[in-house]
């Protein structure tokens, strides 16, 4: 069963940084296509970058140019740096990993709280 552990989390000013970890066990890495999703009190979960198992990455317009998605293979970690941070990101922000190899299946990390405060 895949397990994944989100980290990194906390509060921030507007402008500054955080980096988020998350640790994957359970199944073989390579074959996960991993997301980081968010949600903000009172709203809808929302993607917010993704990264294949060939590191092509995705984002979503309201992180463009301020996110990065990257992934560790023999650390089974993915990360999200997230630079110029607002306000308007406060939220939990989830790992999730993709089954792209045999039967599908999609499992969800725990979330960990980023708040940015102006």
């Amino acid at each position: 069963q895949v397990q994944l552990v989100e980290s990194g989390g906390g509060s921030v000013q507007a402008g500054g940084s955080l980096r988020l970890s998350c640790a994957f066990s359970g199944d073989i890495f390579r074959g996960y296509t991993m997301h980081w999703y968010r949600q903000a009190t009172g709203k809808q979960r929302e993607l917010v970058a993704s990264i294949t198992r060939d590191s092509d990455t995705n984002y979503a317009a309201f992180v463009k140019g301020r996110f990065t998605i990257s992934r560790d293979g023999p650390r089974k970690t993915v990360y999200l740096q997230m630079n110029s941070l607002r306000p308007e990101d406060t939220a939990v922000y989830y790992c999730n990993a993709e089954r792209t190899i045999g039967y599908p299946g999609t499992f969800w990390g725990q979330g960990t709280q980023v708040t940015v405060s102006s």
